[in-house]
Order: C-alpha cells, then structure tokens, then sequence
C-alpha cells in the first residue's frame, strides 16, 4: 500500500510540474488542459486522503472498517432504532412494522428518519438513496442479504440475542461518535439496578414465582435468557421457574398450563399490531376464570405493558425503561 501510495503522489507531482512550466504562449487550448490535470491532482490526493481516514471498529469477535467520520447511519433493525433513541441519534433511515409508521414508542425520538421499508423486507433502493457510511441491521439477516447490503455500506449484524445488548450500545456509540453518553446510560443503568436489587432482597418480592407471557394470538413464553426475561431473572435476580427449564424458543401456553405454574407475579405483553386477528384476546384473557385463578391474578400482582409492547426486550432503551417502570410500578 505505502509503494502504491508513492507512485500516485509521484504522478500527482509530474502532472503538477507539468502545469507550472507554461509559459506566456500558451493559448486557451493548452490552459484548459492544465486546468484538466490540476483536477486530476486534486482527485488523487482526495482518493489517497479517503483511505487514510478510514477506521477499523471490532465488534463481537469480528474487525469492520468504516469512515473516520460516520454521519449518515441507518438503523435497519428495531433494536438499532431503540439504541438510537437512548443515544440521541437521529438515523438517515430506519424500518417499521408495515413499511410505513414508525413503532409509536420511538416516533418521537426518531422522527425525521426516512423509512426504508418493513422490518422483513428493507428497501435496498431506499438505502442506497441516502448514501449512508454503516448500516446496523439485525443477525438475523443470512450471508446473502449482509453481502447484499454491505455493497451500499459497511453492515453490521446487531445482534438480537439479550445478553449483546451493552456491546450493541458500545458500538452504536463508537459509530455515531456518542461513546460517552453510551457508557453514561451502562453505568446508571449499573447504578440504578443496584438499589433496586436491593430493594427487591428487602421486600415481600424477593422469593415470588414471576412469568413474563407475550400475548401472541396467545399466551407465549420465551426461554429465561430472550426477550424481557434477562432483566428479571438475570438482573433483578429472581428465580427462573423450573417449567422455564424446557422452555427452547417461543413457546404458546395453555390457560390450564399457566394454572400449573401458577406464578406469583405476572407481567403481560399486549399489542394491537401483533394480535389484529384476536383484538378482544388482551380483555379475554384477564376476564378468563382459569387466568384468574392463578396467584399473580388474585394478589392483583398481573401489571399490563410495564413498558410498550412493542419494545423487544433485549435492548439498552428496553432494558433501562423496564427497570423504571418497575420501580415506579412494582416497588412502590
């Protein structure tokens, strides 16, 4: 690179060379093309200045190099939208549920943001239009689609599982030049949890049975490391529940399976975008004899959407609202 480098400015310093030794008979013909290779200067000089400024940023094992300077970044994933939102990042671009509306929790934050399309089908047109230098998308995407959006821009696969949810704010942070203000929100979060787990060790909670069920067209349950289950069983220090234990992916439960279980604490989920074929299933479950048998329902200990529904959990503004609410909410 350090020889290719020389014979450019080496030719950059011939073409310039040649410019200056015109003299006074040069006719219109002959400045114009001196005019032509001080341009050409002036495009190598750019090219080798463009390689210099760029970066190398290491994330979860793996080294992606972007500009020094990242302006433009489109956050094409929910989890990259919420991260944005905790740092203040306004994205070029961002997706949605329907191709259309931004979720209502973050509509405020990120109002402005071109959508790029849905969250399954994102527009490679749409992102090309805004000329971004990284896009954050999600692990899920296979090799095929990364190789696809990489040739607009540098792109990362944000990761979706819970327990990457620091290094995904990190990284967010490096990128958008906001490090500070993401190691800032990890370490009140750090500071926060800290008195609420004690709060928790000092109150009736500390030995109570809680589920976290995500109404799904119906009663779905996740494993104890996914969706909001991290912040209760790995953060706030509750005991996972034997029945977890099985319990491998999104998992639809019985009334009569949750009556077996029969937890002490119960938060509940409920969205209208993710049950539009049942929308009455939110007031069928609570009003639902078998439900209301269960401890949880008859110690008024259900709490409806501590935080959005549509929030996914496993993420910096999830995890940091999540803890508010339950300190406002539970621990009062």
């Amino acid at each position: 690179m350090k020889k290719y480098r020389t014979l450019i400015f080496a030719g950059a310093l011939s073409l310039m060379l040649s410019a200056c030794t015109a003299d006074e008979e040069v006719d219109s013909s002959s400045a114009g093309e001196s005019e032509n290779k001080t341009e050409q200067v002036t495009n190598v000089e750019k090219t080798v200045a463009d390689e210099e400024t760029e970066r190398k940023i290491s994330y979860l094992g793996n080294d992606y190099e972007v500009p020094e300077k990242v302006e433009r970044i489109i956050a094409a994933s929910l989890e990259a939208m919420e991260d944005a939102a905790v740092l203040g990042v306004k994205p070029a671009g961002v997706i949605t549920m329907d191709g259309k509306t931004i979720p209502k929790y973050l509509e405020s934050d990120l109002a402005g943001a071109t959508v790029v399309g849905s969250k399954k089908e994102p527009s490679t047109e749409a992102m090309l239009s805004l000329n971004p230098e990284a896009i954050l998308g999600t692990s899920k995407w296979d090799e095929a689609q990364i190789s696809n959006y990489n040739k607009i821009a540098t792109t990362f696969p944000y990761s979706h599982i819970s327990t990457n949810w620091k290094e995904n704010l990190l990284l967010f942070g490096q990128l958008a030049g906001k490090e500070s203000e993401a190691q800032k929100a990890l370490d009140d979060y750090d500071t926060k949890l800290a008195s609420t787990k004690e709060s928790i060790a000092n109150s009736e909670l500390k030995d109570k049975k809680v589920v976290i069920i995500r109404v799904r067209g119906g009663l779905s349950v996740y494993p104890a490391g996914v969706y909001l289950n991290p912040s209760i069983y790995e953060d706030f220090g509750f005991t996972v529940p034997e029945e977890l234990n099985s319990i491998e992916a999104q998992t639809t439960i019985t009334y009569e399976t949750l009556a077996e279980w029969n937890p002490d604490m119960i938060f509940l989920q409920y969205a209208d975008d993710e049950n539009k074929d049942t929308p009455e299933l939110l007031q069928e479950i609570l009003d639902h004899p078998i439900f209301n048998s269960t401890t949880a329902a008859k110690t008024n200990n259900v709490h409806v959407n501590l935080i959005d529904a549509m929030a996914q959990g496993g993420t910096a503004w999830s995890k940091i609202n999540f803890l508010e609410a339950f300190n406002e909410n539970v621990l009062k």
